[in-house]
This record gives C-alpha cells, sequence and structure tokens, in this order.
C-alpha cells in the first residue's frame, strides 16, 4: 500500500478499481460511443490508447497524466458526468489541463447528482506505481491510496 498527495480540483470522497494509462486521455475519442452511442460502460474508443482501448471507464479510478486532443475535452467530461458515465474519478499524474479542469469543475457545481473527484500532480511515481485493477481510495484533501 502506497499514498500520495495531490491537488484537489474536484473534491469527493471514493474507492474504485484503478484503471490505468501511460498515454494521454483524448476525452472525445474515448469518450465518443458513451455520448453518442448509448454505450454506459464508457467503453474506451480511442485506438491510439493501447492501455484503455475497449476497456470500461464508467465507474473506474482513471489513472493517467494528462489530456489531449480536441478542446471539447471539457464539455466531454461534463457531459459524461451528466449521463452518468463518468469515471468514478480522474486521478492525474501531471497537473490537469485549463479544460479537462473547467468540465471537471463545472460538473461537480451545475449536478447535484453527481460525483467525479478529481486529483492532480500526483507524480510520475504514482503512474509507475499504480496498475490496474488496485484498489484506490482517494479523500477531499488531495489524498489517493494505493493497494
Amino acid at each position: 500500500m502506497k499514498t500520495f498527495q495531490g491537488r484537489t480540483v474536484s473534491p469527493g470522497n471514493v474507492c474504485a478499481e484503478a484503471l490505468v494509462s501511460h498515454g494521454g486521455l483524448n476525452t472525445l475519442a474515448s469518450f465518443q460511443k458513451a455520448l453518442q452511442f448509448g454505450d454506459k460502460k464508457a467503453t474506451c474508443g480511442d485506438q491510439n490508447n493501447p492501455d484503455l482501448y475497449g476497456k470500461q471507464m464508467a465507474g473506474k479510478a482513471l489513472c493517467l497524466p494528462q489530456t489531449i486532443g480536441s478542446t471539447t475535452g471539457g464539455l466531454v467530461l461534463y457531459c459524461a458526468c451528466a449521463m452518468h458515465r463518468q469515471p468514478a474519478c480522474m486521478l492525474f499524474s501531471q497537473p490537469i489541463d485549463s479544460l479537462a479542469g473547467a468540465g471537471a469543475v463545472l460538473a461537480d457545481v451545475w449536478l447535484e447528482d453527481v460525483s467525479m473527484p478529481v486529483i492532480d500532480s500526483l507524480g510520475d511515481e504514482f503512474l509507475d506505481y499504480v496498475k490496474d485493477g488496485m484498489k484506490i481510495t482517494v479523500t477531499p484533501e488531495g489524498t489517493v491510496t494505493v493497494e
């Protein structure tokens, strides 16, 4: 078991199974099936991300370095939350970009029945340590425990 301290972007308590990407998450390509075609499991549709492609993202602790791609990234995250197809939490090894941060914060503020804690700046050691299937616990203060 190991604990990491990051910066809270969107607070919350959650315990979920880890899903790890060592490459950037293209939010539009990854969530397109969930948003347009009714995939409630939010199966990753980004063929350029071998770590996540074809895996269920909804309800998982999504561990990643950063998001990449379209300027729609924040809206995609907000819509995934509004449709209840979001990850249990998003955990960034690097500082979050402004678009993804905006989507997470707007979902936290505007959606009453949705929670998607987001913690960033967890460091490269975090992504080196965490593996798919590990148990992740997140606190509102930005503490992430991996077991």
